[in-house]
């Protein structure tokens, strides 16, 4: 891809415009309860201010539907941005208009400002050309740092584009692309892929076009009980998809022809209900009794898949093995995590709940690489090409 990085381009006194992803989680009080996304953009916002830009820094909040939502304002991360960059940040009540442009006229050299969610405006998820010519006019430069946006095309991170020449990737943005290609474009060998989480429908395009790829794949979470349908065995109550049973037969007879070790779990954890009370125990695959739904991967599956990738040189992870945020139901999700941090292989995450899950087990940062974006990491794996990205690419 010919994509300019933000360490490439000569911002001395330019407006430069970064698509950040401030999308933070706020508690009831109106506080930020993780500041992460903040954090992540750092690395690219220090790197503007020691280039001397006049750094305008751009997001959405939330889904307000084109609406002023109090509880979706950006205000909030203004503080918290100043606070871990040790000065101030300057903060606009609109992102176009009067009030915006003249916070952008204001800006100093080195200065930084924040403009209102862009999602106040309903044009920005429609991808409105006009919309992207208003927000164009506030920069010389445009700098998309926002990987978790990347696989929608809004106006912020492509309409805008057709208006503004000078163009580049953000330093997460950029990590983000290099992690992926080391990943599955020139993977060290063996290459294993994990995918866990609810649903095949879900993961059914990403696994179809990793297969060819990998030498290895595992398959845990209840999605796994559709592969087990597909085999024949009994499911009890466990959660599957009676419409994708064919389909998961189709994808183990296109790894067998491939001759691509698929893994599945060998045994599971089953309860009668979902809930942290309810009494477990462990059977095999073929034996989910009646009235019993399987719920996590069990001890004979964990010790399968830690063997599976023992060897494995790259490993790529979507979706947890179980339904981790109930606490009986967690120890495949821990375990393999645990595997991947004892792991020698370039270990890349990907997925809302399998961060979520690093983070409360505290091994996040024993990880290669945690991608930012889940939606987006998904369809990179399903071999698309994300709008935001490919709006960054060069003629």
């Amino acid at each position: 891809m010919k994509i300019r990085t933000i360490d490439q381009m000569d911002l001395s006194g330019k407006r430069t415009l970064i698509r950040v992803d401030f999308n933070v989680p706020m508690d009831k009080a109106g506080n930020i309860a993780d500041d992460t996304r903040v954090q992540a953009a750092l690395p690219t916002i220090r790197l503007a201010v020691e280039k001397g830009a006049k750094t305008i820094l751009l997001s959405h909040m939330g889904r307000p539907k084109g609406k002023r939502v109090p509880g979706m304002s950006l205000a909030p991360v203004a503080p918290r941005l100043a606070s871990l960059l040790g000065k101030p940040v300057a903060f606009a009540g609109d992102c176009v208009g009067e009030e915006a442009a003249g916070a952008v006229a204001a800006l100093r050299p080195g200065d930084v400002l924040l403009l209102e969610n862009v999602r106040y405006h309903a044009e920005e998820e429609k991808n409105d050309e006009g919309f992207g010519a208003r927000l164009a006019a506030l920069c010389d430069v445009y700098v998309n740092d926002a990987f978790a946006t990347a696989h929608r095309g809004h106006a912020s991170n492509v309409a805008i584009l057709r208006f503004v020449k000078e163009r580049a990737a953000g330093l997460l943005m950029r990590n983000e692309i290099a992690y992926f290609e080391k990943a599955l474009v020139s993977p060290a060998r063996p290459l294993a892929a994990i995918f866990g989480g609810a649903k095949i429908s879900g993961k059914i395009e990403a696994i179809n076009n990793v297969l060819p790829k990998v030498d290895k794949i595992l398959i845990g979470g209840a999605m796994a009980n559709t592969f087990f349908a597909a085999q024949g065995y009994g499911i009890g109550k466990s959660l599957y998809e009676a419409e994708m049973v064919k389909t998961a037969g189709e994808v183990l007879a296109g790894a067998a022809s491939r001759k691509v070790r698929l893994y599945l779990p060998v045994d599971v954890v089953v309860a009668d209900r979902l809930e942290a009370s309810a009494p477990t125990k462990t059977v095999t695959a073929q034996e989910i009794p009646e009235g019993a739904m399987a719920l996590d991967i069990g001890p004979g599956s964990v010790m399968l898949f830690r063997e599976a990738i023992q060897d494995a040189k790259t490993i790529v992870w979507n979706g947890p093995m179980g339904a981790f945020e109930t606490p009986p139901f967690a120890a495949g999700t821990h375990a393999v995590m645990r595997a991947l941090a004892e792991s020698a292989a370039v270990t890349i995450v990907g997925g809302g709940d399998t961060d979520t899950a690093l983070h409360k087990a505290g091994l996040f940062s024993r990880m290669s690489y945690v991608s930012t974006g889940g939606g987006a990491f998904l369809e990179l794996l399903e071999g698309k090409r994300l709008p935001g990205i490919a709006a960054l690419e060069e003629d």
